[in-house]
């Protein structure tokens, strides 16, 4: 295994400098207003070293990191392969992140420079210059010069290796901000050597394979999945800038892609479509994902004709803990993600800590196998070692998730622990939007949780208990002002779906959210009168 993962992009692109390196489709060209089309590696590579002296000059260096609002464009990779081989980390930045967001990223993760589209500039310095961080931005067309580090690379004269930090990816977590998840390069290695070694159903051809994924690359299903096995096993990517149902069997056709990563809401999508004789008309071997709605597995697999092979895995564990159901049987339609492989180890306990029998929902614990349990997961949870600490509790990672597991040895994704709202793969801090919800002037208090959604997974649903009373005629217009408060500080994903008045919301001895209360509420209040569905408002802001 080679040390960063520049070496590895290096060496690939020397062995295969004419072949496909990536793929931009019709469809995300004319969204990104970029040529469609084929780079090769050996163009590819190129671009990296061209933006690599440049930061190098600018002073960038071991320890330093850099935030990229790309989306999924080509400057993304280029960006992060060049700054990875001066040891710089960087730190992957939602587009669809608002002010109140920024400001924590920003301050959080103390990035002295933002590489970012135009229209984002503004943003960013608003952001930073309420954080009280002093942060420069540039344009990824840049040519030279880059923007000067204000700051000595924090390891300067210790050599750029595996332990060095490659990127700090945020994931929501169960109370309040988001996480940033260190992760080294030997985590990114990991997950490519990982994919590449597959067999079974789901089998790498080297040099040989074209994955199409609309995933972002600011998630890391994206970033150390999807990109790393090519960038260890050769072949092409076909990064899409995001899931377009009308147009994405199309994509795969023009793009001859022959792995399609996904996940739960992307199937139910496609299957809502009329059946057309075309539905099979592509190259595509199997899918890589999670989440499928248990009625979509084989309806789906029957009419496309390739295998959905569903996968376990989180932003700490990578690979290090990934499972997944690639070998026959598969048990379709029953949210099987596989069996335990010789490199990880599995518990899964009750709230007490004990081992549940067979059959029965327990809480998901993962560790490598071997002298160190946290071999190739996250490095830590930057700035909180007590969080980093309680994730850790007797060397095992406690991931929140409740799956069972059969005599033959299956695991079954159950539910989850941790309260957060997965909608369309986007993890949701209910706390996080409840901070923003109690800002309006009408609310008193407000509670987040997830309500089924039959395309989405979950969606969000907020209680609003108000200031003052309201009447019935009312309650619409005021839904609507709330969302609209949200959808100004949140990503549009993370706003209410649902916004029900309530006169209370149930809560614990101490004055706390019930969430196991909340929860059950949230199922049954979509359909009642005080309930207004606000979905439509949920608009990706431009």
């Amino acid at each position: 295994m080679q040390a960063i993962v520049h070496d590895v992009f290096s060496a690939t692109a020397a062995r295969t400098p004419e072949a496909d390196f990536l793929f931009t489709e019709s469809v995300t060209a004319a969204a990104y207003g970029i040529g469609a089309g084929v780079i090769p590696w050996g163009e590819a590579a190129v671009e990296v070293e061209r933006l690599r002296a440049a930061y190098a000059r600018a002073g960038y260096g071991h320890g330093h990191r850099v935030g990229l609002l790309l989306e999924n464009r080509p400057a993304f990779l280029f960006n992060w392969f060049a700054l990875n081989a001066l040891g710089v980390s960087v730190v992957p930045i939602n587009a669809e992140l608002r002010l109140a967001e920024l400001i924590y990223l920003i301050g959080h993760s103390e990035i002295g420079l933002a590489v970012t589209l135009p229209g984002r500039v503004t943003d960013l310095r608003a952001a930073a210059a309420e954080a009280g961080v002093a942060l420069e931005t540039m344009a990824p067309e840049v040519i030279d010069p880059v923007p000067p580090s204000t700051t000595a690379p924090p390891r300067a004269g210790l050599a750029v290796g595996s332990n060095t930090e490659c990127a700090l990816l945020y994931t929501s977590g169960t109370t309040g901000r988001p996480k940033g998840c260190m992760l080294d390069n030997a985590y990114f290695l990991r997950a490519g050597e990982w994919y590449a070694a597959l067999d079974g159903v789901c089998s790498i051809r080297r040099d040989c394979e074209r994955i199409i994924t609309p995933l972002p690359l600011n998630h890391v299903n994206a970033m150390a999945f999807s990109t790393m096995v090519v960038l260890v096993a050769g072949g092409c990517l076909v990064q899409l800038d995001r899931f377009h149902p009308t147009s994405w069997l199309q994509s795969a056709r023009e793009s001859r892609a022959t792995i399609a990563h996904y996940l739960g809401v992307m199937p139910a999508m496609l299957l809502s479509a009329p059946p057309a004789a075309a539905d099979r008309e592509h190259a595509i071997r199997w899918g890589f994902g999670a989440g499928v709605d248990r009625r979509n597995h084989a309806p789906f697999e029957a009419r496309f004709g390739f295998a959905l092979v569903e996968a376990w895995a989180m932003t700490e564990t990578g690979a290090a803990a990934c499972v997944m159901a690639n070998h026959e049987p598969r048990h379709v339609g029953t949210s099987c993600f596989g069996r335990q492989e010789n490199f990880v180890e599995i518990r899964l306990v009750d709230d007490a800590g004990r081992d549940v029998p067979a059959d029965t929902p327990g809480e998901l614990l993962v560790r490598s196998a071997g002298a160190d349990p946290k071999r190739y997961f996250f490095s830590g949870y930057l700035k909180d070692e007590d969080a980093t600490r309680d994730a850790w509790l007797d060397d095992w990672f406690h991931t929140g998730d409740l799956v069972r597991r059969d005599a033959q040895g299956n695991f079954f994704f159950v539910d989850r622990k941790k309260n957060v709202i997965r909608r369309s793969g986007e993890n949701i801090s209910a706390v996080e939007v409840e901070s923003v919800l109690n800002q309006h002037p009408a609310v008193k208090t407000s509670a987040v949780a997830a309500t089924p959604d039959a395309v989405r997974g979950d969606e969000v649903l907020a209680c609003i208990v108000l200031r003052d009373p309201l009447d019935s005629v009312a309650r619409s217009a005021l839904a609507a002002s709330i969302v609209a408060h949200a959808l100004a500080q949140l990503a549009y994903y993370k706003a209410p779906g649902y916004v029900a008045f309530v006169d209370t919301l149930p809560l614990t001895a101490s004055q706390k959210i019930q969430r196991g209360q909340l929860c059950e509420l949230a199922q049954s209040l979509p359909g009642q009168a005080h309930c207004i569905d606000t979905r439509a408002l949920k608009k990706r802001q431009g």
